[in-house]
């Protein structure tokens, strides 16, 4: 019986690792690729959705890929100790990480602006947890600066091993369909996954895997939309905390994905977003993070624009789960309806 060993060990030939890498894996990867004819339907799109949910990743988002790999080599360096700054899914994953490899975890988040489910799962996982009065860049700013100065290694996206792992969700799309997609719709906050999944297109095209590469679609919040806008937002605002950044560390290499691939980098209203976020949920049963539905927002975007012809094949990564922020979910939904323990009361409600 061959059972799932996570990324590294799935895809080592086209990672970082070598025989002397302690591989710290919590089974990662592996995640479902989930057809969405309802929603295609539902849009009028005349061609095939997938939905890569990233939500069933083991701290809930894709942040798990990177971490995996990052971590892993942290720990062959003989680094004790990680920190990170967070809007939410990195933290999550850089203190579950940690625990499992025995390392101190030191996170900072800007105070206010992250969602109850990250942050409780930071706390749980047992990292120092810091609320930093400032936005994600200040947090980071200061997490470069320990970086340089303190014995500990630095886990978000300026670390190279996590874009490293990130890529390995193409890697997955591309053994499921047996080719790449047509597009690939994704969120945008601080522009990494986004230049990782392009990254893994390249490496299936170099290898000989896939015949063909994807156009990457990429997605902002229309109120943290600094690379669509040409320059830094210093006080992002949007409904979608986990893109809620701006001045995105991998801006240069996002927008090189996007002018390669033939693609492109646009933005969606909070409307479009929670509208889409409804939407995935109501017509597929897959709860996702509001984060995560700025690509569903944009392929109904161009839907409805006419952007495309008949018969495309695209693929939208869903970075985290819905139980991330379930205070949004609530907020945008009608309120359960109180009714007395009587039957005839509760079919009238009912409307039988």
């Amino acid at each position: 019986m061959s059972c799932w060993q996570g990324i590294i060990n799935q895809y080592s030939e086209f990672l970082p690792v070598s025989d002397k890498t302690p591989v710290i894996t919590l089974l990662e990867g592996n995640t479902p690729l989930i057809k969405a004819e309802n929603l295609a339907k539902e849009i009028g799109f005349k061609g095939e959705i997938y939905l890569k949910y990233e939500g069933l990743n083991p701290t809930g988002s894709f942040k798990d890929r990177g971490m995996t790999v990052a971590i892993s080599k942290a720990k062959e360096k003989g680094k004790e100790a990680v920190i990170c700054a967070s809007t939410g899914n990195t933290s999550a994953s850089a203190a579950a990480y940690a625990a499992r490899a025995g390392m101190r975890a030191y996170v900072l988040l800007p105070k206010g602006a992250v969602a109850l489910g990250k942050l409780s799962q930071a706390m749980i996982y047992g990292a120092k947890v810091l609320a930093v009065k400032g936005t994600f860049d200040d947090a980071l700013h200061i997490v470069r600066k320990i970086g340089e100065s303190y014995p500990v290694e630095i886990v978000n996206s300026v670390n190279p091993y996590r874009l490293e792992g990130q890529k390995t969700g193409a890697y997955e799309v591309c053994d499921a369909l047996e080719d790449a997609p047509d597009y690939h719709f994704i969120p945008v906050g601080n522009a990494g996954n986004i230049t990782a999944y392009w990254r893994g297109y390249k490496d299936y095209y170099k290898k000989g895997k896939v015949k063909k590469l994807p156009k990457m679609m990429g997605w902002q919040a229309e109120g943290a939309a600094p690379i669509v806008k040409g320059f830094p937002i210093k006080n992002p605002q949007t409904v979608a905390t986990a893109i809620k950044i701006g001045n995105p560390y991998s801006w240069k290499n996002a927008l090189k994905a996007a002018q390669e691939s033939g693609g492109s980098i646009g933005a969606v209203s909070d409307d479009e977003i929670l509208f889409a976020y409804k939407l995935v949920a109501s017509c597929e049963g897959v709860f996702c993070e509001p984060a995560s539905a700025a690509s569903v927002a944009g392929l109904v975007k161009l839907t409805r624009e006419g952007f495309f012809k008949n018969g495309e094949r695209v693929v939208c990564t869903l970075t985290g789960n819905g139980l991330k922020d379930p205070d949004t979910a609530i907020r945008v939904c009608e309120e359960p309806t109180d009714v007395p323990p009587v039957l005839e009361k509760v079919v009238k409600e009912l409307g039988f």
